[in-house]
């Protein structure tokens, strides 16, 4: 066939190719079988040609990040504080802050602290002086180079420093500032210096500067009253475009567009859009629907409705714990009973019942699993024997009486108002006698007289004879006598004592109440809690407040007998805050009101110190003290999961050093894709 379609097209003189005329001509020269085996090989041909141009396509380009797409996120209760000096108490105000402003230093996709608004650092050789120079033309969301010409320079950073070092304004963040001196270079230049060296300094110059510009006139009364907190302008990847919010709900949405005046690296998503729900349920509902594209779950019940989604999982150096405050509860101020509670905690049942699994056990302030330390020497690993062990020889015994039937407690005696200490006898007085006098009395047959005259007589001589010779046993006979003296000497005083002034006995119920935020997951955990210290025979009272009530009314003036809650560490650990005795009352942070002069030695020493290696062994060794003294049950450190649709890509778990982190790497996300040439 093939010499026939050759033949015939030379030979009719076909030189640029046949024409439509010359392929029917052809057509009727074949057999009804030719033209059949000729289609079938122009089909073959055809497809071999688009499958290798398809090929080749697909082997020499590869898939790339486009510019576009919305990317739309679910939060349970809506922002309320966009503001970096008031943002730190809640999750969603961090979320929004992260995305609108920027800081001197940020964390990078990995993690890591990196540059942010400054273009370099330096750092004196003692440690205590740090000077960030500033990237130029970095703009404020608002610049307009006619009406409002502003760019960021030294005076906002100043400014932002100033403002949380600020008491009246009463921002969260002020006790990382405090003793911190800030001062302009030039207009681009700012200078740091610190009382003494610090570690983790720099990731204190994470936090997000505020526009001068605004802010500088509003009062501080004004300061977290303003709409200026819900209309935020700042240097960062996102801006504000949108808002909406009716009275009886606050802020239902808020929609952010991509700031096309940013420094760094442009996002590929033009659009984050949050939508605010009450609950837990309505956001799950949400997400079903379709209508949302990410979201974080606190509450692990949740989890089996949306099995089968994608799930990020990032770990952060957090952990939770039941801090004791021995100043509010007497028997919590008892170490062995604090021992015993740490014994008696099943953290491994908290986290396959709660969690799901999804978490890990925690035994340390340091967590050394994250940051590559050497373990403790000592933990308490979960044993009700040992428990009850301590507290019996503590003195706490079981099924009490007086009040506490299947209860622990504690019969304390305590010193008599009065005892019998001078020796008595003929022509004694005063308050000794007096109270001789009426002690004898209490017994008609020793002194029927009763006369309390404060003057020792023969009738208080006749009387103390009768006492002596009615405890002969324990009074006249070890000393060899068989008739009273009528001389108050010290075994007589003795006998005294014990039957007119016994010790008064405080009986101390092994019972404490325990406070936490009200949410889901946290009061699960405080009702197994008190399961299992129930065993020990204890009797534990939970009680849930608001996070911001939980806060000004019973964090910040330490008025909680025990207190389940979490504290966060940094990229660089620094117990300090948590654990030095400076920290014990508000702002610090140290909920078990700790105080051990060696660990703040180790603690102040491992702050100043630029060393990692001696920092390292600092805290392995503050961490040894801290757990035998017991202030603390370290419990659990819960995984970060976050859901995410498949539509969205470019997102990686890591570590991160906070919730609101994880848009560290915005620039990374993408929805939509294209085709590129190698």
């Amino acid at each position: 066939m093939t010499n026939i379609i050759k033949g015939f097209f030379f030979n009719s003189g076909v030189k640029k190719g046949p024409s439509r005329n010359q392929w029917r001509q052809f057509f009727g020269l074949l057999t009804k079988k030719e033209r059949g085996i000729f289609l079938v090989l122009l089909f073959l041909f055809l497809g071999s040609f688009i499958f290798l141009s398809i090929n080749f396509y697909l082997k020499n380009t590869e898939i790339k990040p486009d510019r576009g797409g919305v990317y739309i996120e679910g939060v349970v209760g809506g922002p309320r504080f966009i503001n970096p000096i008031y943002a730190a108490a809640s999750d969603t105000d961090r979320d929004l802050v992260e995305l609108i402003y920027s800081g001197l230093m940020k964390y990078d996709a990995s993690g890591k602290l990196v540059l942010d608004l400054a273009k370099d650092y330096q750092v004196s050789e003692d440690g205590k002086v740090y000077e960030f120079y500033l990237k130029e033309n970095v703009f404020w969301q608002d610049y307009n180079a006619l009406t409002a010409p502003y760019m960021l320079t030294a005076d906002d950073v100043i400014f932002t420093i100033k403002a949380i070092q600020n008491p009246e304004l009463k921002s969260p963040l002020r006790a990382s500032w405090l003793g911190v001196e800030v001062e302009k270079i030039s207009d681009l230049a700012v200078r740091f210096k610190l009382k003494s060296p610090s570690a983790v300094f720099l990731e204190n110059c994470t936090v997000k500067i505020l526009p001068k510009h605004i802010w500088q006139d509003i009062s501080a009364e004004n300061f977290s009253l303003t709409n200026y907190n819900l209309e935020p302008v700042g240097s960062g990847p996102f801006q504000l475009k949108n808002l909406i919010q009716n009275k009886e709900v606050g802020v239902t949405s808020l929609e952010l567009v991509r700031n096309s005046k940013y420094f760094g690296e442009i996002s590929n998503l033009s659009k984050i859009k949050f939508l605010f729900f009450k609950t837990e349920e309505d956001l799950i509902k949400s997400y079903q629907k379709g209508e949302i594209k990410g979201m974080t779950v606190s509450s692990q019940k949740n989890l089996p409705a949306l099995a089968g989604e994608r799930w990020v999982s990032y770990s952060l150096p957090r952990y939770f714990a039941i801090f004791f405050n021995p100043e509010e509860s007497k028997i919590l101020s008892e170490k062995e009973v604090r021992q015993a509670l740490n014994y008696g905690v099943n953290k491994e049942e908290i986290i396959e019942k709660i969690l799901d699994g999804k978490g890990q056990v925690v035994e340390s302030p340091i967590l050394p699993e994250v940051y590559n330390f050497e373990k403790p020497s000592k933990i308490y690993e979960f044993n009700l024997e040992k428990a009850k062990e301590i507290l019996e020889n503590a003195g706490f015994i079981e099924n009490g009486s007086q009040g506490y039937p299947g209860k622990r407690i504690k019969i304390v005696k305590k010193e008599p108002a009065f005892q019998f200490k001078s020796r008595l006898q003929s022509g004694s007085q005063g308050t000794e006698v007096t109270e001789l006098q009426k002690c004898l009395a209490r017994d008609p047959e020793v002194y029927p007289e009763g006369k309390i005259s404060g003057y020792f007589g023969e009738e208080t001589k006749k009387a103390v004879i009768k006492f002596q010779e009615k405890y002969a046993k324990e009074i006249l006979e070890p000393q060899g006598f068989k008739n009273g003296t009528g001389i108050v000497g010290k075994s007589t005083q003795v006998k005294l004592n014990e039957i007119c002034f016994k010790p008064p006995e405080e009986i101390l119920p092994f019972s404490f109440s325990l406070v936490t935020v009200n949410q889901p997951i946290l009061l699960e955990v405080a009702n197994l809690l008190k399961s299992q210290w129930e065993k020990l025979g204890a009797e534990v009272e939970i009680k849930a407040f608001d996070i911001s009530t939980l806060e000004r009314d019973i964090i910040k003036p330490r008025t909680y007998q025990a207190l389940l809650f979490g504290e966060v560490l940094g990229y660089v650990p620094d117990p300090f805050p948590f654990w030095h005795s400076s920290q014990k009352k508000d702002p610090g942070l140290n909920l078990a009101i700790y105080e051990n002069k060696n660990a703040d030695k180790l603690l102040e020493e491992a702050r100043q110190t630029l060393d990692e290696e001696i920092r390292k062994e600092k805290l392995e060794k503050f961490q040894d003290i801290l757990i035998e003294d017991t202030p603390v049950v370290f419990l659990y450190n819960p995984d970060y999961l976050y859901l995410v649709s498949k539509e969205v890509k470019g997102i990686e778990g890591k570590m991160i050093v906070d919730p609101s982190k994880r848009f560290s790497d915005i620039e990374n996300w993408y929805i939509k894709t294209k085709r590129v040439w190698r």
